[in-house]
């Protein structure tokens, strides 16, 4: 690291966690976030701001002005603009020294392992079933690191699936595909603006400890919090012997 790099990671390098080597490591790191709207652009934020040094967003949508309310990366000049884009050059106003790719596109499953399989992480931020359930079979292919979230109304959800470990759960042991779950999208259901950015950095802070190897991931843990009360319950998530998708 240069100078001016050892000074935008002063209060990172002053952790004994994490140290120079530690944000040397968080530069050399590769990311691949899915969504750029409410949960993607608080994680892309402090990703980015953190020096995780190449990030790769992924979305097909344009911003729209409902977006404005929760999705932070985004700004009125942007509306009818690709998120993709978007993101990319808020992210480049952050922090300069990173390499951040902007693909517009709803990656299918093909495309997501070949982007799955050149990171070391990736941060679900989408919005759907189908699209979630494709990144997890990626994710189990490719054996990389998991971070999901989801947030709708007052409620927000985030746990680990590091499938790094052998006996790590996947998102299909703890939400199967052959379940009933409805996609509860905001524009019907609507979403507590500030829900978002809490998952979302969550999402960022979980990254970070992934690959830094610090702390404990919440690995084989749900955590759903209650904006109402801000109480937080949590429920453990084991591998299902009978997945179809990590176990098959």
């Amino acid at each position: 690291m240069n100078d001016d790099q050892l000074l935008r990671y002063s209060r990172h390098i002053l952790l004994p966690q994490i140290d120079v080597a530690g944000q040397e490591k968080l530069n050399r790191s590769r990311v691949l976030i899915i969504g750029a709207g409410g949960l993607g652009s608080p994680a892309a934020l402090y990703l980015a701001a953190s020096g995780v040094g190449d990030l790769i967003l992924c979305d097909d949508d344009q911003v729209d002005l409902t977006n404005l309310q929760r999705q932070i990366v985004h700004h009125t000049d942007s509306i009818g603009f690709s998120k993709a884009i978007s993101a990319q050059q808020a992210l480049h106003r952050i922090n300069p020294d990173i390499k951040v790719t902007a693909i517009e596109e709803r990656a299918d499953t093909e495309r997501l392992l070949q982007l799955i399989a050149e990171v070391d992480a990736v941060v679900d931020a989408s919005d759907n079933f189908t699209t979630r359930h494709a990144i997890n079979r990626a994710c189990v292919t490719h054996k990389k690191p998991l971070i999901s979230g989801a947030a709708v109304r007052f409620e927000g959800q985030i746990s680990v699936f590091d499938l790094r470990a052998a006996h790590s759960p996947c998102y299909h042991c703890l939400y199967p595909d052959s379940g009933h779950q409805d996609d509860m999208p905001c524009a019907i259901m609507g979403v507590f603006s500030p829900l978002v950015g809490i998952i979302g950095c969550m999402q960022a802070a979980e990254t970070l400890k992934i690959m830094l190897n610090i702390g404990q991931s919440l690995n084989g843990r749900l955590q759903i919090l209650d904006g109402l009360t801000m109480n937080w319950r949590t429920v453990r998530v084991l591998q299902d012997p009978g997945c179809t998708v990590c176990c098959a």
